[in-house]
């Protein structure tokens, strides 16, 4: 499977097109929008999030519930569209408009792709790059996410998140009895964080930054139960699951390191303190006894939970802005000002599922027979108990 996405943050709608998934899958535009508005929640959020309330439309490869085994077009429009039409429009310009358009960008923020995208494509307006590198760019990957969420869940996936830290307030590790609870109870929080001695002071981390005119990063991560053995792969470097994933956290705006399992901590530990010992009975086949490595081994998934988390930096859009240079006088100015979230780390959160989602599903569909979601989950059931008797 893939997808691709076009649209800029105030033109009139984004796009995301997905090729690839299996003919027959159930799939409604609810399934899409509920993912679409849990991005738009979490404390933190700008204005930007009160405007727009995103909504899916599906224009191909779906008919009266089900894929096609076509392309997929989904696509959310974007609200504040209106007061863009002139600035943002795909029409040209006489001189005369182009003066009264007062909202060229020639002063690059720090921490944003605004300066090395214009030196890359020669855009002396940085509006051209800061209107695509937008983190609104990630409304349709989540919409191509939640497609691949649905796939999962059909196929007994299922995949949550929350959020460990904002701003060094840090909360201890879940304690959960299920999946469905974990998924429950950060649903409820504003900050999308389980640990309720915590929620508070994240909050208030929170406000403090947006009333200094600054900003606040964090940690989140991504839970994933009830993928089965071997999906991925050791033989090739760019087939590794784990890898992918990594890459796919890596993808999203503002994110700066990415871990899996103990990650970093293993370090610190002696091998035996490490790995995870193997077991096996006649109920559940092999497993594992702990679940250090976050559910790989080799490239490929062991069974056990797949733990992902991805730091997330405080967004570069500040309210009392970091110096930076005029690109056409080079005079020291204070960055530009667009508007902005003062911590993104809950919304984050969801778009760090959407993206994990996409890349597993993309690996089951790639690994077992998938023209037809039937024929698909068939051998998934069967594979499964395969790797029981193995």
């Amino acid at each position: 499977m893939r997808y691709l996405t076009a649209g800029e943050s105030h033109g009139p709608q984004l796009t995301t097109i997905i090729e690839g998934l299996p003919a027959g899958m159930p799939i409604t535009n609810e399934d899409i929008n509920e993912e679409l508005g849990r991005r738009q929640k979490g404390h933190g959020r700008g204005r930007r999030m009160q405007i727009e309330k995103d909504q899916a439309f599906i224009s191909s490869g779906i008919r009266h519930g089900y894929t096609l085994g076509s392309p997929v077009a989904l696509v959310v429009e974007n609200d504040d569209w209106k007061h863009w039409t002139k600035i943002m429009g795909s029409e040209g310009l006489s001189e005369e408009e182009a003066e009264e358009i007062k909202r060229k960008i020639t002063r690059p923020r720090p921490g944003h792709a605004d300066l090395n995208g214009g030196i890359k494509y020669g855009h002396r307006d940085l509006r051209n790059v800061l209107e695509r590198s937008s983190a609104r760019e990630t409304t349709v990957r989540v919409a191509a996410g939640a497609v691949a969420k649905k796939l999962l869940s059909l196929l007994g996936i299922e995949v949550a998140s929350h959020v460990l830290e904002i701003g060094g307030i840090k909360a201890e590790p879940p304690q959960y009895e299920t999946i469905q609870q974990l998924q429950q109870v950060t649903e409820e929080s504003s900050v999308r964080c389980f640990d309720k001695n915590v929620e508070q002071q994240m909050k208030d981390a929170i406000d403090e930054a947006k009333q200094k005119g600054d900003s606040i990063g964090g940690i989140v991560e991504v839970i994933v139960e009830g993928m089965p053995v071997g999906v991925g792969s050791y033989v090739h470097y760019d087939r590794k699951l784990d890898a992918k994933l990594a890459a796919a956290i890596m993808s999203i705006n503002a994110f700066k390191g990415v871990e899996i399992g103990l990650g970093f901590e293993a370090a610190h530990r002696f091998g035996s303190d490490v790995h995870d010992e193997i077991a096996w009975d006649k109920e559940n086949g092999y497993y594992r006894k702990t679940n250090r490595l976050g559910g790989f081994e080799g490239g490929m998934t062991t069974g056990m939970p797949i733990i992902v988390r991805g730091v997330m930096k405080p967004i570069p859009t500040l309210y009392k802005p970091l110096k930076s240079v005029d690109i056409d006088t080079k005079e020291v100015f204070e960055a530009s000002v667009e508007r902005s979230d003062s911590c993104a780390v809950p919304a984050a959160a969801v778009v760090a599922e959407a993206v994990v989602a996409w890349e597993l599903a993309a690996a089951i569909v790639d690994q077992f027979p998938s023209d037809r979601y039937e024929q698909l989950a068939e051998y998934m059931n069967s594979y499964r108990e395969e790797v029981k008797e193995f």
